[in-house]
């Protein structure tokens, strides 16, 4: 009997870290999350945190492995997501 390849594919795991009030929302500041894309990382965590979460990441900023993204960039394994809240300073 020939040998068959492994159908099974590997999840991208990220590391989504969480800063300020979508921290408190969630109840953590990092998570690991299967993602091929920054929005399918973040639909993850929407899914694991729920609607607060989602209402706060309305106004967040996303950034990748320390760059400013939109959703669509690919995100590898041990890729880092950032979600930062506005700040406000004096």
């Amino acid at each position: 009997m020939a040998a068959t390849k492994d159908s099974r594919k590997l999840l991208v795991m990220a590391t989504l870290r969480l800063f300020a009030h979508v921290r408190e929302v969630a109840g953590t500041g990092s998570d690991e999350v299967p993602g091929t894309t920054v929005d399918q990382v973040l639909a993850t965590a929407v899914d694991r945190y729920g609607a607060a979460f989602a209402e706060q990441l309305q106004i967040c900023r996303v950034w990748l492995n320390g760059e400013p993204v939109t959703g669509s960039e690919p995100v590898a394994d041990g890729d880092e997501v950032a979600v930062l809240p506005p700040v406000s300073g004096g």
